[in-house]
């Protein structure tokens, strides 16, 4: 009797292991096929700020690269970066509410979403227009921040269009409505680059024509997913409602989308800290621009970890609606997976291209030949990267985006930026000491953190010794 009751349990614990792995496989697929579609929409977004980029640095003036370069990290992380994430708070709501069948409150969450982010641009734009003063008042270089300040006054246009269209991003993705997004993202990308060219060369604007195509691409952006959302029928259900009545949810819409904003700005701002630092060092043109890059480098691959944590956001937060909290709890370990895969991936293909990547930005051969320096040590933050962008996409998805940004306030600010600070004067390593700092704070805090910090701050201070021999 004893040997059969063993025998039943053991199949039990097979039996419940097949199912486990079954139900793994098929996240797995589930997953992939949201998150590959959602790679190419939030890239294809955000190329088009690197295409501007790229199209003023063939201008081969230096000091419109490097002005262009800090405009672009600066409006990304005091205006792009403030949207994208409290855009997030709708991946909570919108996904819930999707999974609960409560159609009418998901049009009254996105609508309400709407209202909030362009109102959040007027603060955002007035600090746009003193962007120089700004820059001025961290010890930029006058010429620099004067080219940064006339292209994010000219790219204000384009950031009503951003809210707007993140908010409608969200609302598709919500209801794992991804073709829509990918078609209007590619094609209005595909627009994007004969529309910048011909702004910046025959036209002649430059600079100012690179921003003024940003804003111009964004605004087709919406418009195209407004229509789709306006006449087809998958969008019937959930259609927005322009009613003042889902102006009454806004305060709960500001209770998830203040932190969901913070916890993303937490870590972008540390590294625009730097970068703006970098503005003090000797050759200030090269460092900041090199800097600069980088964060535009690691930027554009964030959107990577991000889609897959904006689909397993999605999945949690169905789940969640629906009353399925296991289900939910089983995304987790997909997403982690998924993470450790594509982050061995790309630093593999970054490393093997740092030699011919700073062409892409600019012709100058000092900027290249800097920029391959820095390759160890960005493989080792994108990296990082790639597990905090999917694990952010988890708790967006259950709501728990207070914790992340108390857990990001702490790991940028008490340990990354005076890591960088120190490595970058105090050891003199410059703009690399610069970078390693937020990337030592990329390990979140935790028990022992502050020995790991040092351990991997070493580590990588070897690894730039060896890349220099």
């Amino acid at each position: 009797m004893e040997n059969c009751r063993e025998m039943e349990a053991a199949l039990v614990r097979k039996s419940g292991e097949e199912e486990e792995e079954v139900a793994f496989w098929e996240e797995l697929k589930r997953i992939s096929s949201m998150a590959a579609p959602m790679v190419a929409v939030t890239v294809s977004q955000y190329l088009m700020e690197v295409v501007s980029l790229m199209m003023v640095g063939h201008l081969g003036v230096l000091v419109s690269f490097s002005g262009v370069a800090v405009a672009t990290s600066f409006a990304e992380v005091t205006g792009f970066i403030v949207l994208l994430g409290m855009s997030g708070a709708l991946e909570t709501l919108c996904g819930q509410m999707y999974g609960a069948e409560e159609y009418r409150k998901f049009g009254n969450y996105t609508w309400c979403a709407t209202v909030t982010l362009i109102l959040v641009c007027l603060p955002i734009s007035l600090v746009w227009i003193f962007t120089d003063k700004i820059l001025i008042l961290f010890s930029q270089d006058p010429e620099i921040s004067r080219v940064a300040s006339q292209y994010c006054i000219y790219l204000i246009p384009g950031l009503f269009g951003y809210a707007i269209l993140q908010a409608l991003t969200r609302y598709f993705q919500a209801q794992s409505m991804i073709f829509p997004m990918v078609f209007s993202s590619i094609t209005t990308l595909c627009l994007h680059v004969p529309i910048c060219w011909g702004l910046v060369f025959p036209l002649g604007l430059g600079h100012v024509g690179a921003a003024l195509a940003i804003g111009f691409s964004y605004w087709l952006n919406v418009v195209w997913l407004a229509i789709y959302m306006l006449y087809s029928p998958a969008c019937q259900k959930t259609k927005i409602v322009f009613s003042s009545n889902a102006l009454l949810d806004i305060p709960e819409f500001l209770k998830l989308s203040i932190p969901s904003g913070l916890m993303l700005c937490f870590e972008s701002w540390s590294f625009e800290a730097l970068t703006l630092l970098a503005g003090l060092l000797p050759n200030p043109q090269l460092q900041t621009s090199v800097l600069s890059v980088c964060l535009n480098v690691t930027t554009l691959h964030y959107f990577v970890p991000f889609a897959v944590g904006a689909s397993a956001s999605t999945r949690v937060a169905n789940e969640l609606g629906a009353g399925n909290p296991r289900t939910a709890k089983g995304v987790v370990r997909v997403v982690v997976i998924l993470g450790i895969v594509e982050a061995i991936i790309m630093s593999i293909v970054f490393f093997s291209c740092r030699h011919v990547l700073g062409y892409a930005y600019s012709n100058d051969i000092e900027v290249v030949d800097y920029l391959a320096s820095m390759a160890p040590i960005l493989c080792v933050s994108l990296s990082a990267d790639s597990l905090n962008g999917a694990l952010s996409g988890i708790a967006r998805g259950g709501g728990f985006q207070q914790i992340g940004a108390y857990v990001n306030l702490g790991a940028y600010y008490l340990v990354g930026i005076p890591m960088g600070l120190f490595l970058g004067f105090h050891l003199q390593l410059n703009a690399q000491g610069l970078w390693m700092g937020p990337v030592s704070g990329q390990l979140k805090p935790g028990k022992e953190w502050s020995r790991t910090q040092v351990k991997l701050t070493l580590f990588l201070f070897e690894i730039f010794k060896a890349s220099e021999q």
